[in-house]
C-alpha cells in the first residue's frame, strides 16, 4: 500500500493534527496555480490586442493590400477557432497540463516567425499559430482551474485569470501608444526612407515585446501538476489524491475524493441498470447546464464587447473627440477594465456569480442604451450626398477626394441641404460604395482634420484578389464580374461633427459600460462556463460553447462597419443592449448560484433533487 493511500485510511478527525507546514505549502502552491493562470490571462490578452498597436505601421510598410491585411488580422480568430473546436478532445486525451504546455511553446514559436516575416505567408501562418495558442488558452485554463482549485477559491482563480486578460489588453494599448510617439519624433527629424524603415522596425518590435509572457507561462505550466478530476477519470484515484493535497488540507482532500468517488459509483450503477446512456448530452444534467453556458457564452459576445474594444478609437472619433483624445480615450478604457475586473474578483467568492452577471448585464443595458441615445441626436441630421459623389467618379472607376470644409460645403449644396444645421467645418463622410456584387465602405473622413488623408477608393479596396478571399466576403458573388463592373456610390453620409462635450458624454457611457461589464460578465463568463459543465462533457462541452462565442464574435466584426455606415453607431448600440437584455433574464431566472460549491454539487443540481428523492423511494 503506497503512502497515499495508508495516509487515507487513517481514522476520522486525523484532520485535527494536520501540521501547519503542510497548509502553508498548500497556499503557496495555490498562489502559484493563480500566478500560472494570470500569465494564461496575460498572454490571452496580448494575443487580442497587440496588432491593434502593430497594424498601421505593418500596413505602410509590408507592402500588403488590404485583403491580405484583413486576413492577416483575422488570422488571429481563425486559429482560435480552430484551436477551440479540437481543445477539448486534446484536454481529454493528454491532459490539462500538457496541453497547457503546448498552447505555450505554441505562442512561444509564433512570435518570432511573426517578428522576422518577410511576406504574406510568414506573417499569416505566425499569426494562425497566435490564434490557437489562444483557443488552447481559453478553453485550458478555466477548465484546469475549476478542476484544481477548491471551491472556496475557484471564483478567485478564475477572476485572475480574466484580470491579467485585460492587462494584456492594456499592455498592448500602452505598447501601441509608446511606438505611436517614437514613430512622430522620427517623423520630425527624418527623411522618408529612414522613417519607413523604423516604422517597419516598430511593427516587429511590438510583436517581441509580446514574447516574456509566452515564456514565463510555458515555464509555469511545466512546474504544475496535473488535474486531480482527470487524473481520477483515467483511474489514477493515488495520484488525484496527491494532486488534491497540494492546493487543499488533508480534511479537504478527502472529502472531494469521496465526492469524485460516490459519483462515480452512482454512474456506475446507474449504467448497470440501464438508466443511463453512455456518452449521451440528453440527459437532463448534461443538457440544461450545457444550453446555459451556450446562452451566457452567446450573450456575453453579443454585448458587443468585442467591437466597442476593436472600435473604440473610431467611436470616440465619430462621437465628436480628436484624435489625440480618442487615442488616450482608448487608454483610459482598457484601464478601467483592468481596475474593474480587480473589484470583480474581490467580490466574485464573497457576493456570488449569480449577483454579480445581474448587476453587470444591468448596468450594461443602461449605458448601451445611453450611447445610443447620444449618437441618435446627432445621427437624425445626416444628410446623403451620394449623386455628388457619384460625379466625382473617374473614367478608371475610382474617385480622389479631400474632405476639407471648401469640400463639405460644396457637397451639401448641390443636394439641397445648404440649410441643414451642419457646420461644413465640422462635418463627418462616409462613403458606401460597391463593384458588381462587393461592398465595402471607408474610414470616416472629418473636415476638421487638417492632417487626414484624402478619401480613396479604388477596386483593390473592394475586390477581393482571389476566390477564398471573395468566398469568405460574399459567398455568392461574381468575382470576375466585379473585376470589371464600374464604381458605384450607395451611400455619401454627411452628418455633423458633435462638440468635444458630445465626445466626452459617449467616452464616460463607454467607461461605464466596460466598468459593469468587467466587474459581471467580464469575470463570471469563464467560470459559468467551466463550472456549469458535467465533469463528464465538460472539455468537449467547453469548446462547444467556445466555438459558439466566437461564431458570434466573428458575425459582430462582419456586421459592425456595414450596420454603422448603413444605419448608424445608435443601431449597432441599440442592438447589443437588446441581446444584453437577453443575458439579463437569462442571469437572473435561469441561473443557479454557484458560490461556495464543489464541481460535483453543482451537477447534482442540475440532476434535480426531485428526481433523487423519487429514485430513492422507489420500491425495491
Amino acid at each position: 500500500m503506497s503512502d497515499v493511500e495508508s495516509n487515507r485510511n487513517l481514522a476520522p478527525g486525523r484532520d485535527v493534527a494536520i501540521p501547519r507546514p503542510g497548509r502553508s505549502r498548500g497556499a503557496a502552491y495555490n498562489r502559484f496555480l493563480l500566478l500560472v493562470a494570470g500569465l494564461g490571462g496575460l498572454l490571452y490578452g496580448v494575443d487580442v490586442g497587440i496588432i491593434g498597436g502593430a497594424l498601421p505601421y505593418l500596413e505602410a510598410t509590408s507592402g500588403l493590400n488590404a485583403g491580405q491585411l484583413s486576413i492577416i488580422v483575422a488570422a488571429v480568430l481563425l486559429g482560435s477557432v480552430i484551436s477551440t473546436l479540437f481543445a477539448g478532445l486534446l484536454a481529454d486525451w493528454m491532459g490539462r497540463k500538457p496541453l497547457m504546455v503546448l498552447s505555450g511553446f505554441t505562442f512561444i514559436v509564433s512570435i518570432p516567425m511573426i517578428a522576422l516575416a518577410h511576406g504574406y505567408g510568414p506573417l499569416f501562418l505566425g499569426r494562425l499559430l497566435q490564434g490557437i495558442s489562444g483557443g488552447f488558452i481559453g478553453v485550458v485554463v478555466p477548465l484546469y482551474l475549476a478542476e484544481c482549485l477548491s471551491a472556496s477559491s475557484r471564483g478567485k482563480g478564475t477572476g485572475i485569470f480574466q484580470w491579467l486578460l485585460t492587462l494584456g489588453i492594456v499592455a498592448a494599448a500602452l505598447i501601441g501608444i509608446y511606438f505611436s510617439y517614437r514613430v512622430a519624433d522620427v517623423m520630425r527629424v527624418a527623411d522618408a526612407a529612414t522613417v519607413f524603415a523604423f516604422k517597419d522596425q516598430a511593427w516587429r518590435r511590438i510583436f517581441w515585446v509580446s514574447l516574456p509572457p509566452g515564456i514565463l507561462f510555458a515555464v509555469g505550466a511545466l512546474l504544475v501538476g496535473e488535474s486531480p478530476r482527470w487524473l481520477f477519470r483515467r483511474g489514477k484515484k493515488d495520484a488525484a489524491y496527491s494532486a488534491l493535497l497540494r492546493s487543499r488540507s488533508e480534511n479537504q482532500a478527502d472529502l472531494e475524493l469521496k465526492e469524485m468517488e460516490r459519483v462515480a459509483a452512482e454512474n456506475a450503477a446507474a449504467a448497470a441498470t440501464g438508466h443511463r446512456v453512455q456518452d449521451s448530452l440528453l440527459r437532463r444534467k448534461y443538457v440544461i447546464p450545457f444550453v446555459l453556458a451556450c446562452v451566457i457564452l452567446f450573450c456575453n459576445t453579443a454585448t458587443g464587447i468585442n467591437s466597442i474594444i476593436g472600435y473604440n478609437t473610431n467611436i470616440l472619433l465619430q462621437s465628436g473627440l480628436s484624435d489625440v483624445q480618442s487615442h488616450w480615450g482608448y487608454v483610459l478604457f482598457t484601464m478601467i477594465n483592468f481596475l474593474m475586473t480587480m473589484g470583480g474578483v474581490m467580490l466574485v467568492d464573497r457576493s456570488g456569480r449569480k449577483f454579480l452577471l445581474v448587476l453587470g448585464t444591468s448596468g450594461i443595458i443602461l449605458s448601451l442604451a445611453a450611447v445610443g441615445l447620444i449618437f441618435r441626436h446627432t445621427e437624425r441630421l445626416t444628410v446623403d450626398a451620394r449623386n455628388a459623389i457619384q460625379s466625382y467618379v473617374s473614367q478608371n472607376q475610382t474617385l480622389t477626394l479631400h474632405f476639407d470644409p471648401a469640400e463639405a460645403a460644396k457637397l451639401l449644396e448641390p443636394e439641397g441641404h445648404a440649410a441643414q444645421p451642419i457646420n461644413a467645418a465640422r462635418a463627418s463622410l462616409v462613403v458606401i460604395y460597391g463593384y458588381g456584387d462587393f461592398t465595402a465602405a471607408t474610414n470616416v473622413a472629418r473636415s476638421d482634420d487638417i492632417a487626414a488623408p484624402s478619401v480613396q477608393i479604388t477596386r483593390q479596396t473592394c475586390v477581393p484578389a482571389n476566390r477564398i478571399e471573395a468566398f469568405t466576403k460574399n459567398p455568392f458573388a461574381d468575382l470576375k464580374a466585379a473585376q470589371t463592373a464600374p464604381l458605384r456610390i450607395e451611400k455619401a453620409l454627411i452628418s455633423p461633427v458633435p462638440p468635444a462635450r458630445n465626445g466626452w458624454l459617449v467616452a464616460l457611457a463607454l467607461y461605464i459600460f466596460m466598468a459593469f461589464y468587467a466587474i459581471g460578465p467580464g469575470v463570471c463568463v469563464w467560470l459559468a462556463l467551466s463550472e456549469l459543465m458535467p465533469t463528464r462533457i465538460r472539455s468537449n462541452g467547453m469548446s462547444i460553447a467556445l466555438v459558439i462565442n466566437q461564431v458570434v464574435s466573428t458575425t459582430l466584426a462582419a456586421i459592425f462597419l456595414p450596420i454603422v455606415s448603413n444605419y448608424g453607431y445608435s443601431t449597432i448600440f441599440f442592438l447589443f443592449a437588446g441581446f444584453t437584455v437577453v443575458y439579463f433574464i437569462t442571469a437572473a431566472f435561469f441561473l443557479p448560484e454557484t458560490k461556495g460549491k464543489t464541481l460535483e454539487e453543482i451537477e447534482e443540481h442540475f440532476e434535480g433533487r426531485g428526481e433523487q428523492r423519487s429514485a430513492g423511494s422507489a420500491p425495491a
